[in-house]
């Protein structure tokens, strides 16, 4: 059985992370959506409310929602993975997924990377740019699944709800 993990903090999920793990299942027998606590950045959603979107947003069996702290490479180890996933919407995107690829190779020889790119309806859509949008009221609808927008709402404050 081919496992691969396709790991990110998913603050929150996007209509864009849905594409790449639909896809990804193309390519192996099961998926575990790995939530990962990013410390650079600074989450509008808990760890466990992410995973807790993900379980609402994706309802396939062969996908699995964890959370994890340490090495992905550990992580993987652990669940028995040999392929990570990793998105790429941008040739920005290249140069630091590309040296994580490489250290993640030097750590785990065996551990492959496999780097997808959006769909063209979903290129532009990052979640920095989703909680901007919802944090000002705007439209995040079509984006995301109606759970997520839902639940950015009800974070975002007073000013997404005028």
């Amino acid at each position: 059985m081919r496992i691969a993990i396709y790991a990110g903090s998913f603050d929150p999920i996007t209509r864009g992370h849905e594409d790449l793990i639909r896809r990804s299942l193309e390519l192996v027998d099961r998926l575990i959506v790995a939530v990962a606590t990013n410390s650079a950045k600074q989450p509008l959603f808990t760890r466990e409310e992410r995973a807790d979107l993900i379980r609402a947003t994706i309802t396939n069996d062969r996908v699995q929602v964890k959370t994890f702290d340490g090495l992905l490479v550990d992580f993987a180890a652990r669940e028995g993975a040999s392929v990570l996933i990793r998105g790429l919407r941008a040739v920005s995107d290249f140069e630091y997924e590309y040296q994580m690829a490489l250290m993640n190779r030097h750590l785990a020889p065996r551990l492959e990377t496999i780097f997808m790119v959006p769909s063209l309806d979903t290129t532009y859509i990052s979640a920095s740019i989703i909680r901007e949008v919802a944090r000002y009221g705007g439209d995040v609808s079509n984006l995301v699944h109606p759970v997520v927008a839902e639940a950015l709402r009800a974070r975002s404050g007073p000013a997404a709800r005028s």
